[in-house]
């Protein structure tokens, strides 16, 4: 009997398609026709989850260097990045989190504080995610330390492996710690490229008050409100939380771990006094941890239980990031949709729901770090056609790299579904049920908390 291709492996086919159509029926400069061509199969490999993610990722790398589209240092340069190492850092630090038990002592004492109910766990700690994003500046940093007391108190309520709870709370962690924080300043990293880039090219710094202010009612806290019930609905549980056991004194391997998280939560922290990357933090614990004598990680455990597979995928996404931005398909995409934006002055709402969206779909052709780089040099010019003040132009692509529709697009997103040992399937479908709601209902009602400021 003939077997029957699922949906997804049929979309993983037409997008393979299209790229070979594109390679063999060029519309662009070569360099740049190769690079669309690897990317929208990549994209599409990836995006479907129709072979293992590891596989597209060798993939992407042996066809990059077979047909010439970038040099090494672009394609490779995932393995050299901050995020493929404080990913690996992470790894480590989840191992010794599980194995000492640490984790689970967490996880018991915010199990009281969160409830018995499936709405209580998954709000819970999204919170939690939320509120680190207040007093740790690194999104990956903030996955690597929530994301393996998350996975603990999925155990705690009962969710094991490929339960529909155990998806959401790691959904919860994974987005929580990520998406509503890009409506706090110093939180993420597009949001500082922004600051950066604005700074450069306009002399205009937004201030921590006036930016929280213009983004963070809607953007984080209505965003929490309507990501909470999706994750819910989408992975419907019911918890089984183990019975309580008695107290027991810290052993002296959980105390060494917290004092080592501790003093890694700290440097993350303060990171703009001391200016050390949140990677090297990481890296510095996970040598820590499996250096002889201490015996948190050991040999064995470092073997079986670290996740090559996702080290692998995420350098094969920031090799996908890189190769965008370098080829320039970013910057043509985005001055392709300008070109047909209906910007026009005293439109407000077109104008509002056109900025919105270029800024949207740009962070789809580019990582959304790039997504400033690419549209700052064109403010100015968005902001004569539209009438709107250059301020409110700039801060209008808030609107849409805090609104990814995949989650390839964002690093972090990837990091933290890798570190919760779950399928992008979930992330991405929840990616996209946001960016729905978002786009019918937060962005109008963003215009009008912008109408109500005096910023449109």
């Amino acid at each position: 009997m003939p077997r029957r291709w699922s949906r997804h492996q049929v979309l993983a086919l037409v997008a393979v398609m299209a790229g070979l159509a594109l390679l063999l029926f060029p519309q662009l400069p070569p360099p740049e026709n190769r690079a669309l061509a690897l990317s929208v199969g990549a994209i599409g490999l990836w995006a479907t989850g129709a072979i293992p993610e590891y596989i597209t990722a060798l993939a992407f790398f042996t066809l990059a260097m077979l047909f010439g589209v970038a040099t090494p240092a672009v394609i490779f340069g995932g393995f050299s990045s901050a995020a493929w190492w404080l990913i690996f850092g992470g790894l480590v630090m989840g191992i010794a989190v599980k194995t000492t038990g640490l984790g689970e002592r967490i996880a018991q004492r915010l199990a009281r504080g969160f409830g018995d109910s499936y709405w209580g766990v998954i709000t819970g700690v999204t919170v939690v995610g939320v509120i680190l994003g207040f007093v740790m500046p690194s999104s990956m940093g903030r996955a690597v330390l929530l994301m393996p007391i998350a996975l603990s108190l999925a155990d705690r309520f009962g969710f094991t492996p490929g339960s529909k709870g155990r998806t959401g709370v790691v959904l919860a962690a994974a987005f929580g710690c990520h998406v509503p924080t890009f409506s706090v300043l110093p939180a993420n990293v597009p949001n500082m490229v922004l600051v950066g880039a604005t700074e450069t090219a306009y002399h205009y710094v937004p201030t921590y008050g006036a930016y929280l202010l213009l983004h963070f009612p809607v953007l984080g806290l209505l965003k929490t409100a309507v990501m909470v019930p999706l994750i819910v609905w989408m992975c419907p549980d019911r918890p089984r939380p183990a019975p309580a056991v008695p107290g027991t004194p810290l052993r002296r391997s959980e105390r060494g771990l917290s004092l080592l998280l501790a003093g890694a939560l700290g440097l993350w922290m303060t990171d703009s006094v001391h200016h050390i990357n949140p990677a090297w933090v990481s890296m510095l614990a996970a040598l820590i941890l499996l250096s002889p004598g201490i015996g948190l990680v050991d040999r064995k455990g470092f073997s079986e239980q670290v996740n090559y597979g996702s080290l692998f995928y995420v350098a094969g996404i920031m090799g996908l990031g890189a190769l965008v931005d370098t080829s320039g398909l970013g910057g043509r995409l985005a001055a392709a949709i300008i070109g047909i934006l209906p910007l026009s002055p005293g439109a407000a709402a077109p104008n509002f729901a056109s900025l919105s969206a270029v800024s949207t779909l740009v962070g789809l052709a580019t990582p959304l770090p790039g997504v400033p780089a690419v549209l700052t040099p064109l403010a100015g010019e968005m902001a004569k056609a539209s009438g709107l003040p250059l301020e409110a132009v700039l801060m209008s692509q808030v609107l849409g790299f805090s609104n990814p529709l995949l989650p390839y697009e964002s690093a972090p997103l990837v990091v933290a579904m890798q570190l919760g040992r779950e399928k992008m399937g979930p992330a991405q479908r929840l990616c996209l049920l946001l960016a729905v709601l978002t786009i019918l209902v937060l962005l109008p009602l963003d215009f009008l908390w912008w109408r109500l400021l005096g910023w449109i």
